[in-house]
């Protein structure tokens, strides 16, 4: 095998990224998803770990309050959350998650399982597993924060 450079191994970890996120894309289109998309995975999930208002989603995701606000108008479309105003202050509104949401994490969260076999199969198990290992390495026992949209951009989470 040839020398890579460290672009190269970047590139090789996004990629291999983009291939597993768009099959699990694709699948969840056959299973009644067609209009999912890995940012409403990274909100949703923003959601479920408590950002209820535009604001909190906004820091969690290191995005402006704006891109926010565009993120959940596109989450009520597609009937994933729901937004009512909050008792307290009329200007808030709370974010919810609806069970057509929930069902979207629940099958992403399968499908992501499903590819993850396959991968085992392509690889082995044994290897499969090195990688993982390997990988957990690099992140360490720090949390993996879902702010990829925020970080790609330059902008700062915490």
């Amino acid at each position: 095998m040839s020398s890579r450079s460290g672009a190269d191994l970047a590139l090789l970890l996004l990629g291999s990224y983009r291939n597993l996120v768009d099959e699990v894309v694709r699948e969840l289109a056959t299973r009644g998803y067609p209009d999912a998309r890995p940012s409403h995975e990274y909100a949703i999930r923003a959601i479920r770990a408590g950002a209820d208002s535009a604001s909190d989603l906004a820091r969690r995701l290191a995005i402006t309050k704006q891109a926010a606000a565009k993120t959940i108008a596109a989450l009520v479309e597609r009937g994933y959350v729901t937004t009512e105003t909050d008792p307290a202050d009329s200007r808030r509104k709370n974010i919810r998650i609806t069970d057509h949401g929930i069902g979207l994490i629940t099958e992403g969260t399968a499908i992501f399982d499903e590819v993850r076999a396959r991968w085992e199969v392509r690889l082995g198990a044994a290897e499969l597993a090195e990688l993982e290992t390997q990988l957990a390495q690099f992140v360490g026992d720090s949390p993996i924060y879902l702010d990829a949209p925020g970080w790609a951009a330059g902008q700062e989470l915490r």
